[in-house]
């Protein structure tokens, strides 16, 4: 007897009121509680965006451009999903308006409408819903979340949303729609005020859709009271009204959602059935945020400063995750403080560093700052404070030891300076034609790639392997006219391409440094609660014994 086939399940994820308030984090929640049920569950993230990918986003904007393995630039919310669901996401999983929109016009372009009028509507939905059961099937996946960024009143979301009624009128059993809305507090008694999310839900009536459950975001739990208020206005169960209030750690929204019945409803509600519920490892893993009781302060050197906390925050919310988990891992709890690299220009307030455990300078682009980067990372190196250098970190660390170790004076990147004597970090000979041509969109290395690891080396250490594979995003490498040079100054190389050309890994040993280290790679990409990045946990082991 053949069996059956599942029949794909779809849950969106839209949001109300406003933006930046947990979809992303929802989405990862629930796929992870579907997991632990042993269903196959899988992540898309469509952003209303013109831009094709995230690639050429500015972060104090958009936040983290998040890189995928096959090196797709995308938003920071497909990292929240890889770090939760605990796998690798493809191009497959991620889209945006202009993406979608440069397909149809190549398709129509190639008589693939067979010279039919191709209009908005109902091309656009339809191409929308075809990705969506693509990336199903590509991820062998039986449950795909789907997270439509931004809010539904806004006017580029409407297409999204067509393809949401078109999809549910045609599977009206495979579809599941979940609202995330923001309750505000007002008065001196901080009532939590169900309107907006009241009008928010009108709206998508308006657009021919109704919400299966609600997500009620807030800065305290909701009542009952407040519960009832809007399942009665808003014709939604009382059960289905969820509280979804602000925690201490993400991590632990998994286990609200469990309390508050979530899976149990979605998995009623698309006729799924669970194969046991296995939470242990999360749960555990989830619950060292609490417990910590030393602390280890780290020191991020950035320059996203003008846009304030928040947006710092987003720009490098992977470099943040990835200290936590390993912190976790050795029982620690992280202070993490955000530091001005201008603040450091012309070996201004260096003493500072030494209340710091540890010091991070992460990836990023231009020149802002870069003089107090690198008087931050001489310190460091002087002053045997573990430093850890992420991308644009292990450049400037190159840099910093060419000027002051190898004495070649006025050493730089050419990124910054062109015309330097000594072009330490330079760019790859086969994107120079790219650049003059201004075409920014497709010169980096991206994506991930593999690397050798050499013997006795602190990267040895922390892998415990010889071959690892790690993902890029970058334009420029280190000069291969000046690894002797660097290397008589005490650098060790300790990962390289296969090929023995490109740099990835740059330290110094363990007898000189307790740990200073620099990848021209980003493992912050490839950090999750469960398994933690293990330079991310030598570098907090070494700054925890400081």
């Amino acid at each position: 007897m053949l069996r059956k086939k599942t029949q794909t399940k779809y849950i969106f994820v839209v949001g109300g009121v406003m933006s930046g308030v947990g979809k992303g984090i929802a989405v990862a929640s629930i796929g992870r509680l579907l997991q632990a049920h042993g269903i196959k569950a899988t992540a898309i993230k469509i952003d209303p965006y013109i831009n094709v990918d995230a690639g050429t986003m500015n972060p104090t904007e958009h936040g983290e451009v998040f890189v995928l393995r096959d090196g797709l630039e995308c938003d920071q919310d497909m990292g929240n999903y890889e770090r939760f669901l605990g796998t690798d996401l493809s191009g497959a999983n991620y889209m945006t308006t202009g993406s979608v929109y440069r397909k149809i016009i190549n398709d129509e372009r190639n008589m693939r409408y067979k010279g039919k009028c191709v209009e908005v509507v109902p091309h656009v939905p339809l191409e929308v819903i075809s990705r969506i059961k693509h990336a199903a099937k590509v991820n062998k996946a039986e449950v795909v979340l789907i997270e439509i960024g931004g809010t539904i009143g806004e006017y580029q979301n409407v297409l999204f949303l067509e393809a949401i009624r078109i999809l549910r009128l045609k599977e009206s059993d495979s579809v599941f729609l979940a609202l995330v809305s923001y309750l505000p507090l007002q008065g001196d008694g901080n009532e939590l005020k169900t309107k907006p999310t009241q009008y928010a839900i009108k709206s998508l009536n308006a657009a021919g859709l109704h919400p299966d459950m609600v997500f009620a975001r807030a800065k305290t739990p909701l009542d009952k009271k407040r519960k009832e208020k809007i399942a009665f206005n808003c014709s939604i169960s009382v059960e289905n009204v969820i509280s979804a209030p602000d925690v201490e750690s993400i991590y632990d929204i998994p286990n609200n959602f469990k309390r508050e019945n979530v899976d149990k409803i979605i998995l009623e509600s698309l006729g799924l059935k669970s194969r046991g519920f296995r939470f242990k490892d999360w749960a555990h893993a989830a619950r060292r945020a609490h417990s910590a009781k030393h602390r280890v302060k780290i020191g991020i050197v950035g320059k996203y400063f003008s846009t304030g906390s928040f947006m710092l925050a987003d720009s490098y919310i992977s470099v943040i995750e990835s200290i936590r988990h390993a912190s976790y891992s050795l029982n620690l709890k992280p202070e993490i403080v955000w530091l001005n690299a201008d603040d450091y220009v012309g070996a201004r307030n260096l003493n500072d560093l030494k209340k710091f455990d540890g010091i991070i300078v992460p990836g990023g682009f231009g020149g802002r700052g870069i003089e107090g980067k690198i008087a931050a990372i001489k310190f460091c190196r002087e002053n045997k404070i573990p430093y850890f250098g992420l991308c644009y970190g292990m450049q400037l660390a190159a840099v910093e030891i060419a000027r002051h170790v190898a004495k070649l004076k006025g050493a730089h990147t050419v990124e910054i300076n062109p015309h330097t004597k000594y072009p330490i970090i330079d760019v790859m000979p086969d994107q120079k034609e790219k650049l003059a041509n201004h075409d920014y969109g497709g010169t980096m290395r991206l994506g991930s790639y593999t690397a050798r690891i050499s013997k006795g080396t602190i990267a040895e250490k922390a892998y415990e392997k010889h071959t690892i594979s790690e993902r890029h995003r970058h334009r420029y490498e280190v000069n291969p006219k000046f690894i002797a040079k660097l290397e008589k100054a005490g650098a060790v190389f300790s990962g390289k391409s296969p090929d023995g050309k490109l740099m990835e890994i740059m330290e110094l040993p363990r007898t000189k440094h307790p740990f200073f280290l620099g990848t021209q790679f980003h493992p912050e990409f490839q950090s999750s609660l469960l398994s933690p990045h293990p330079l991310f946990v030598e570098f907090i082991r070494a700054s925890a014994e400081k």
